[in-house]
């Protein structure tokens, strides 16, 4: 008989056909991949569409906000990764009251955390500019923007840990219709205030942050609210909302490698960006255009990685381990498939891509051949992604920090530097350290993956 707070799993998650339930919980999840990759490709592209004086300023701005919105996403993993383990574990286990007292100590953390976020942001955003190598009208826009920003990353905090907590128990559905309902949001709110609508006046690049800021502050009170309302067995408890005891204790002994990863790829990656504005603005506009467009392949790789995770950790739950190995396998497989498609389409449509992007040719000019030679190193990524992923899913998240440490600042940024400066070879040069970073981290990646050291982690 059951215990309270106890019932009986989803079968069709445990013991259904692998194969479809690895691509049903995928495709949630891509959806909802697609829909944010078109705020941030959007983004780029008002910036890139500005007029000739601010355009180029515009773009860089807009990007080095994106880099610090991202070293965001990596510190609220401290909490988020720590969720979707435990609650994975709980949920295979079979206990719904553990899986609850996750998600509740969850989003109490992840607003403590965005706050932290914010106060951190604020009076650093010129020392983060500056170190990015902008400067002028570039450097103004981009302190701006990340200040205002800075706001609604506390939501997206809050947002992105409750959808960590519902994925680990399966549901990939309500992230999904929240980040859907906020990327619409955002690109019909940006487009009105860049552009101006109506009565209300163009406001140029500021329209962009500020209708961020609104998409974010609503993703976070929608599914806030749906925690309140109760959804998918998870439901917002007052009592439980501590800071304190063994449930906080086991999130941040998951999530803090996590976090530590993020930190580490994000400064190596800013250090990366140093190099290439080193190079000049030319550069550093057409690479802000193909990091964007590569982001695409972090779509599908992101969502197969959400479904790997959820099936490893529910998987090694209910004891089975083997399910837990193949699940992993399986969404890699998939997710490779796709990679081919991107490959192919990077490496024959770079001309096409940024044409559209960019009206400048110089930036074209400097992009075009570059992103040629990254499509060739996409399903690397791919691999590192989705393994690295599951991995997590187990709760073994030094593996990944580790890793990370090792093909960013032993293999990016010192070959990066070596072609892209002193061979003074460019963009071309620069994204030599970038792709052997990809081809590193997704052989190691896969090797681990394969060794099934993994399984034996303890949560």
């Amino acid at each position: 008989m059951a215990r309270h707070g106890r019932s009986t799993p989803k079968p069709e998650l445990l013991t259904g056909n692998l194969r479809w339930t690895v691509f049903y919980l995928a495709l949630p999840v891509l959806g909802e991949q697609i829909l944010n990759f078109m705020v941030g490709f959007y983004d780029v592209y008002l910036a890139g569409h500005l007029s000739a004086d601010v355009r180029t300023d515009a773009t860089a701005a807009v990007g080095v906000a994106a880099y610090v919105g991202w070293l965001g996403s990596m510190l609220f993993a401290v909490v988020g990764n720590g969720t979707t383990a435990l609650c994975a574990r709980a949920w295979g286990e079979d206990d719904r009251e553990l899986a609850n007292r996750v998600a509740n100590r969850s989003a109490l953390l992840s607003l403590v955390a965005g706050l932290i976020f914010m106060v951190i942001i604020v009076p650093l955003a010129p020392a983060l500019v500056s170190f990015m190598g902008l400067k002028g009208n570039a450097a103004a826009i981009a302190i701006r923007y990340l200040r205002i920003d800075a706001v609604g990353l506390i939501f997206s905090s809050m947002s992105l840990v409750i959808a960590a907590a519902y994925r680990g128990c399966g549901d990939m559905k309500t992230p999904m219709w929240v980040f859907g309902s906020v990327s619409v949001l955002n690109v019909i709110v940006s487009t009105a205030l860049v552009r101006g609508w109506g009565s209300l006046e163009p406001m140029g690049v500021d329209g962009i942050v500020i209708g961020t800021l609104i998409a974010r502050v609503s993703g976070g009170v929608l599914i806030l609210g749906l925690l309140i309302k109760g959804t998918s067995g998870l439901s917002l408890n007052m009592k439980e909302l501590r800071l304190r005891g063994e449930t906080v204790r086991r999130i941040l002994a998951i999530g803090i490698p996590s976090a530590m990863e993020g930190l580490v790829m994000w400064l190596g990656h800013a250090i990366f960006l140093r190099v290439i504005s080193s190079i000049g603005e030319t550069e550093f506009a057409a690479h802000i255009i193909g990091v964007r467009i590569e982001a695409l392949t972090y779509l599908p790789a992101i969502a197969y990685g959400a479904a790997a995770a959820t099936m490893v950790g529910q998987s090694l739950g209910a004891k089975n381990r083997d399910r837990a190995v193949k699940a992993g396998h399986e969404a890699a497989m998939q997710c490779s498939i796709l990679g081919i498609f991107i490959t192919i389409w990077f490496t024959l449509g770079a001309a096409w891509i940024y044409t559209n992007m960019h009206q400048d040719p110089q930036v074209q000019a400097v992009g075009i051949p570059a992103f040629r030679i990254v499509g060739l190193f996409q399903i690397p990524l791919i691999l590192s992604i989705v393994y690295f992923a599951a991995i997590r899913g187990a709760g073994a998240t030094k593996l990944p920090l580790i890793v990370a440490i090792v093909t960013t600042y032993f293999v990016r940024i010192p070959l990066g530097y070596y072609f892209g400066v002193h061979l003074e070879m460019g963009l071309m040069g620069a994204w030599v350290g970038m792709n052997a970073d990809m081809l590193v981290r997704g052989i190691i990646a896969t090797w681990i993956f394969w060794s099934k050291h993994w399984i034996s982690t303890k949560v």
